[in-house]
């Protein structure tokens, strides 16, 4: 959906290729790009990390697959124009494959790991784009974490991004009170258990 290969020509007429790895642990693939010229400031593993706890806290499918793209802001206010209707760059956007009744009702505990393997198809969660510029930007002017106004690392703006925009692939959202309230919760709960 995102354009996962892309190329850029710098002034000397030069192709340069983005950067792309699939980083598998267990019951997920992460395939992390990173684009020419983007700068990311923690370990693709780490980043990888942050989804597969954000999939497992919401049930999603196993085996499972997600996309992040790791880009700048204007790649996601072209996005985010095309998308969303919005003029205008944003932090993270999720694009889901799944309607959110394809996890179980968040209330409920989570799936149990699977401790074996299995033949099945791997179920591809959705996208997730990141502008990297702004993940810096918030962080650095403190207006980064939960409520804009944490003034932190760029590492931790970009691990509560990754963890953001992965649960609302597997169907959070904070468009209501009480939904931003158990959203915000989870990602609290999801970003302390990183140790």
């Amino acid at each position: 959906m995102l354009g996962l290969r892309r190329r850029r020509d710098d002034a000397a007429g030069r192709v340069s290729v983005d950067t792309q790895r699939s980083i598998y642990l267990q019951g997920a693939r992460v395939d992390l790009t990173s684009r020419t010229g983007v700068t990311v400031r923690v370990p693709g593993a780490e980043l990888a990390r942050c989804v597969q706890r954000a999939l497992r806290a919401s049930g999603a499918p196993e085996p499972a697959s997600v996309a992040v793209v790791l880009t700048d802001d204007e790649e996601l206010a072209e996005l985010n124009r095309e998308h969303m209707g919005i003029v205008g760059p944003t932090d993270v956007l999720s694009f889901p494959m799944l309607p959110p009744d394809a996890f179980p009702r968040r209330h409920m505990a989570p799936r149990p790991r699977s401790t074996r393997q299995t033949n099945r198809a791997r179920t591809h969660i959705g996208d997730i784009a990141i502008s990297v510029e702004r993940a810096i930007e918030q962080a650095e002017q403190g207006r980064g974490g939960q409520t804009g106004d944490v003034r932190w690392s760029a590492g931790d703006e970009l691990r509560l991004l990754v963890t953001h925009g992965t649960l609302h692939l597997c169907g959070w959202d904070h468009a209501e009170p009480a939904d931003e309230t158990a959203m915000r919760a989870l990602e609290t709960r999801l970003l302390a258990s990183r140790a």
